[in-house]
């Protein structure tokens, strides 16, 4: 027989994190615990993360979910299969625990070059948004460090002061020395849009991420099809359910990328079946992590490794906390790496 527990944790930003959305200083996570009640030493862990306005899960009737769940944890394919639906970060957070559980309890969840320190995987530099010197503070800061392949959000300052920002970037760095990756979250107006990202393809932008609010297909459908930029969808993908309501939404607007944030998603399964869709349509895709805790972050990472995706991935967030739990993650030029010597240590959450 199982049993199960869960504990949150209030993960502190190192920097306050600006996006169009506001100011994240903090964000919650909760750890679910799953053991045989045989062997209690060993215990699969998952995270639920969340962001507020972002994620899906019903905010006021997340604990109390939790708390079923933990108590009904013997009947949890229920669980997988119907029960979280309409939570999908408790949803992957339950995934990850059970096959943590299944493996041993390591953390070692899919094995692979990656998982034995032999192999890294290729990241972006995320840039938050802020004032122009705060900005251009980290894009210093980023290119220093290595990274080829740097991510703006943008959308909070003055549209012509961030495209000041990216001309002073260009300036040095051509298109085949630095890959250029804006998310605007949703900022620009459908009338606005087409102008902006023709402005922005002047200075060979890689890709723009939910150039408008997600859930206007028609309108996101006209400028996925007369784009001068590669339009990447990400909060357009948030509450999709069902295949069919996938395969209609991607038909319908037709982007150059997706963006898989399993957290959001609801686990690997269900960001595979996005995958399937997205490749059967020559739509490209990379991952995101969803600002997990190292344990989150591991799990995406450990899947990420085995789908053999060449482009950088949205995986660097690792460092973005003072309370974070220390991990065999760490990243090294560009790279995030696992390496095997490294012991978790988990007493922040136990």
């Amino acid at each position: 027989m199982l049993q199960a527990s869960f504990k949150k944790h209030t993960l502190q930003f190192k920097i306050p994190g600006g996006t169009s959305r506001g100011v994240l200083k903090s964000k919650d996570s909760w750890f679910i615990f799953v053991w045989d009640e045989n062997n209690p030493e060993v215990k699969g862990i998952g995270e639920c993360s969340i962001i507020r306005g972002l994620s899906t899960d019903p905010w006021q009737a997340f604990e109390a979910i939790l708390k079923k769940l933990v108590a009904d944890i013997n009947n949890h394919k229920w669980w997988m299969d119907e029960g979280l639906i309409s939570f999908p970060a408790i949803r992957f957070g339950l995934e990850t625990a059970l096959k943590d559980l299944q493996l041993g309890g390591n953390r070692l969840l899919f094995p692979s070059a990656f998982s034995e320190g032999k192999q890294a995987i290729p990241i972006n530099g995320l840039i938050w948004m802020g004032e122009y010197d705060f900005m251009r503070k980290q894009i210093i800061e980023k290119i220093e460090s290595g990274f080829q392949c740097i991510k703006l959000k943008i959308g909070s300052l003055n549209f012509e002061k961030e495209l000041e920002l990216l001309k002073l970037i260009r300036k040095d760095f051509n298109e085949n020395e630095l890959e250029l990756r804006v998310d605007a979250n949703g900022a620009f107006l459908p009338q606005e849009a087409l102008e902006k990202l023709y402005r922005l393809a002047e200075l060979q932008v890689h890709s723009i991420e939910q150039p408008i609010r997600h859930n206007q297909w028609e309108e996101m459908s006209k400028l996925c099809e007369n784009t001068p930029v590669p339009i990447a969808l990400d909060e357009e993908l948030v509450g999709i359910q069902t295949e069919k309501e996938l395969e209609k939404m991607l038909w319908t607007i037709g982007p150059q990328y997706i963006i898989l944030k399993p957290s959001l998603l609801g686990g690997w399964k269900q960001s595979e079946i996005f995958i399937r869709e997205a490749e059967k349509q020559n739509i490209g895709w990379w991952v995101t992590s969803a600002l997990e805790s190292n344990i989150g972050l591991n799990a995406i990472a450990q899947w990420t490794a085995i789908l053999n995706n060449s482009l950088p991935q949205g995986l660097g967030t690792g460092q973005l906390f003072t309370n974070n739990i220390p991990s065999p993650l760490h990243i090294k030029k560009a790279e995030l790496y696992f390496n095997p010597q490294i012991d978790w240590d988990l007493n922040l959450i136990e």
